[in-house]
Parts: C-alpha cells; structure tokens; sequence
C-alpha cells in the first residue's frame, strides 16, 4: 500500500496503527490492528465519501483528499492525546488521501477498551479530533461543475 505517512507500533504500546495513504482503506487491517484480549468493547469508524454536502440543489460527483505535510505528525498527537485521556488497550486511525469516488472509504478509526462505554468516548473523541485538528483538506467537485474547498484553514 502507498502511504505519505505510516507509524506501527512495535512495541504494542496503545497506538498500533497510524497512516495517512493515497490507496484503497482496509477495515479488517485497521479492526485486525486493534484486538486486545483485555479489551471488552471495540469501536470501529468507517467514514465514506456520500453523494451530498450541504447543497440541496447539486450532487458531490468526486472529491480529493491533500494533507500538509505535517498531518502525521498532528495524526500521532491526536493519537496520543486519546490514548491518554481514556483506557485505551488499542487504536488505529487511517485516512486516505488523492481522488476518491462515491462510496469510496475516506477515514477508519477504531479504537478498544476495557468498556463499551470508553470505547465508544475514545472513538468520537478520536474522529473529531482527526477531522478538527489534522491539516487534512477536502475538494468536492459537484455535478452542476461547481467545486469547493472543505476544512481548508
């Protein structure tokens, strides 16, 4: 798989699977990456490119994905502030980057731990954090041949 960016730990620390990839997105790779026998409650995150964004009168046709070059490095601090602010066993975050079509898989996060309950915390914490905080952008073209630029800042 192509990857700007791909961070395993082996250690078996907490956080076993960070990347950012212009390739097809895995969810048996990123569930695989966060089994833990200790882990009661395991949250999985698929995030898919949807034919619609906010513009009642036109369809979302194709989209690209870029990432600043420091988007690993804030993907890693984001991880880490997860894992330390909740008990996570194991988390994995992996977001595709470059041209990607409807029904296409943009994002899988997943996230275990001891409970159901600070799994699911840890996972919306982690995916809003991702969204909100690492230098990753989105280009919509839409069917009327209008475009825009989504979480540019």
């Amino acid at each position: 798989m192509a990857a700007m960016y791909e961070d395993r730990d082996a250690n078996d620390g907490p956080i076993r699977l960070l990347a950012i990839r212009d390739s097809a997105l895995s969810v048996d790779e990123v569930f695989a990456a966060v089994g833990d026998d200790a882990a009661g409650g395991t949250v999985l995150f698929v995030g898919t490119v949807r034919d619609h964004d906010g513009r009642p009168d036109a369809q979302v046709t194709s989209l690209s994905y870029s990432a600043h070059p420091s988007a690993g490095a804030e993907l890693r601090r984001v991880a880490e502030k997860v894992a330390a602010e909740y008990p996570v066993r194991a988390l994995a975050a992996v977001h595709r980057v470059g041209d990607l079509a409807v029904g296409d898989l943009a994002v899988v996060v997943a996230v275990s731990c001891p409970h159901r309950g600070e799994a699911f915390a840890a996972s919306r914490r982690l995916i809003d954090d991702l969204k909100s905080e690492v230098p990753i952008w989105k280009h919509q073209t839409f069917d009327d041949g209008a475009d825009e630029w989504v979480g540019a800042r």
